[in-house]
């Protein structure tokens, strides 16, 4: 197999928290954003999203998206598991994986699309619109620090995959993740604790 993948990309970042996890090793083909090189026919006819991470199999068919490339990955390697050991879990882990994604992610991605000055060759910037997203993302995050009271992961008890998206988010839009959290002491400990893990060190590598 091998991964098409951008080193210091958040949804990248995603795939290579679980294999750190997973103590697993796939060749990585580098793809870089800022040259627009996932723009290019080549890489399209690799990737139908035109996005990083794309995992090509042994049999030259590919899957994008992140989450889908994590699932595809603990079918085969299901432990440590990420996803739930049952039905149970698995919804429980997968509604928080889609929280982080689609309330925290999301904005913060939005408000540094356009708003960091590396994006404006890529992004016709709307700093208004930025602006909005980044206290929009700001305030789900209060949504986490009410979730995380009283527990040390986000969901099913343990650690899981809604726990590396968090952590990536909130890492790759504040670096130390200090600025987005510092007034939420709940999930400012909650990101310590993942930060501690050998795997967090690499994900960004």
């Amino acid at each position: 197999m091998k991964l098409y993948t951008t080193p210091g990309a958040v949804n990248p970042a995603r795939v290579h928290f679980l294999l750190e996890e997973k103590g697993l090793q796939i060749e990585r083909v580098p793809v870089n954003l800022m040259k627009g090189e996932h723009r290019t026919p080549e890489y399209r006819a690799t990737a139908l999203n035109g996005l990083v991470p794309v995992l090509e199999l042994d049999d030259g068919s590919r899957i994008c998206e992140s989450v889908v490339i994590g699932r595809y990955l603990e079918s085969l390697h299901p432990e440590p598991n990420l996803f739930g050991a049952d039905a149970r879990e698995q919804a429980e882990i997968g509604m928080w994986d889609r929280i982080v994604e689609l309330q925290v992610m999301m904005p913060f991605a939005m408000a540094f699309r356009h708003g960091h000055p590396a994006m404006a060759a890529l992004e016709d910037q709307v700093p208004a619109f930025g602006e909005k997203q980044k206290s929009v993302g700001q305030k789900k995050l209060k949504v986490l620090e009410k979730q995380l009271a009283g527990q040390e992961y986000i969901a099913a008890g343990r650690f899981t995959n809604a726990d590396i998206s968090l952590w990536c988010t909130i890492r790759f839009f504040w670096k130390s993740g200090a600025e987005a959290i510092q007034e939420f002491p709940t999930l400012a400990a909650w990101y310590e604790r993942i930060s501690s893990r050998p795997a967090a060190a690499l994900a960004y590598k």
